[in-house]
């Protein structure tokens, strides 16, 4: 997206990425925009597919107690959601990239970011067992958690802390499928039982996407079909839900994690390299998108004006956004996951939170303008 929007404003760039194009449109990730992200798509030429096999939805449901409520994000903030898997976001935006004859380089591994505080910083990757260096104006890291963007070297002399990393893991994580099955309904189901979390969710009209909280050390062993659906059942209470073909399963620890400042010198982090929210609030993806639409401005602005003064409010600006969503994403979390130890009092004070959300127009409204994210945050 990133390379996108720069080649827009007629700056070149190359991305440097480590999987096989085929790899990268496979990969089923999120799936929930919100506003700002479905208009930067179309604003920026690329929703087309967006807008018509997008599912536009106005709310979502939650379940607890034997009870559903539904929260109208349409009638309490004006705006909605939009399904529409991130794999289909990537598929669009390399198409367009490359229609543009844009510069992707796959199956190429970046193995060292360098000179991020000189005028050229340098990018060392691996591709074919041949070692090469990409001299740059910039780089920006957007290779997630695991990559090489976030390994800053120490501060310079005269220097002060250089970077602080905070974070959280939880005790439980997600375990996911993605099932060849009509959605048994037509929002997203958050259910809060007794026996964990589970979510509804959809990629298609003929493919559903369903979660289940688990322990943090469970593997998918442990998970035989038959049992995966039989729980969904349960803590759902959706007697729509019908057993399909298990396309992709996997599970997913739980974390939230921030790097301050997102950026050194002349490189920039955006995305899971820079931050990590659970996936209970749906903004993993909005956020990378708002990330790198800031991003994007300030190096058009350096191109035109050789002023850095965007560049280096960069961070400042992404965090405020950053952290608004950590907040929601661990409220989320917090408000419809079962603790480990069964604590009946813990569980008797969740239910009664959600109970107050679905009677007061406040605090469902909170939930509502967080979730479709705030405009300017």
């Amino acid at each position: 997206m990133l390379s996108h929007l720069l080649h827009r404003e007629g700056v070149e760039s190359m991305v440097v990425e480590r999987r096989s194009r085929d790899y990268v449109e496979r990969r089923i990730r999120a799936g929930v925009l919100e506003q700002a992200s479905t208009d930067l798509l179309k604003q920026s030429g690329v929703g087309k597919r967006l807008a018509k096999e997008g599912l536009p939805h106005d709310g979502i449901k939650l379940r607890f107690n034997g009870e559903e409520h539904r929260i109208d994000f349409r009638q309490l903030t004006g705006r909605g959601i939009t399904v529409y898997g991130q794999q289909e976001v990537v598929k669009d935006l390399i198409q367009q990239r490359l229609a543009d004859g844009g510069q992707i380089s796959f199956d190429t591994e970046a193995t060292a970011v360098e000179g991020v505080d000189s005028d050229h910083p340098r990018i060392n990757y691996s591709r074919n067992g041949d070692q090469a260096t990409l001299d740059c104006d910039f780089v920006a890291g957007c290779d997630g958690s695991h990559g090489v963007a976030n390994r800053f070297p120490p501060p310079l002399e005269g220097e002060g802390g250089g970077h602080r990393v905070y974070e959280r893991t939880y005790p439980f994580a997600w375990l996911g499928i993605l099932a060849r099955t009509p959605p048994a309904t037509d929002e997203l189901i958050y259910a809060y039982h007794e026996h964990g979390f589970a979510l509804h969710s959809m990629r298609s009209p003929e493919i559903s996407r369903l979660y289940l909280q688990v322990d943090a050390e469970e593997t998918i062993d442990a998970w035989p079909q038959a049992r995966i659906w039989d729980e969904l059942r349960l803590r759902l209470a959706e007697p729509k839900l019908q057993p399909g073909e298990i396309i992709e399963s996997g599970i997913t620890p739980m974390r939230s994690v921030v790097t301050e400042p997102m950026q050194r010198g002349r490189l920039f982090l955006a995305g899971d390299a820079a931050h990590i929210v659970p996936a209970t609030g749906a903004k993993g993806m909005n956020l990378a998108l708002a990330d790198v639409k800031i991003l994007a401005e300030g190096l058009a602005s350096w191109y035109r004006t050789k002023s850095r003064v965007l560049l280096d409010e960069y961070s400042d600006r992404c965090l405020r956004r950053v952290w608004r969503a950590e907040h929601f994403s661990a409220w989320m979390t917090a408000l419809l996951h079962r603790d480990q130890a069964g604590d009946p009092f813990e569980h008797k004070l969740r239910l009664s939170y959600l109970r107050y959300i679905t009677k007061s127009k406040a605090a469902a409204t909170t939930l509502a303008e967080n979730y479709v994210g705030f405009e300017g945050a």
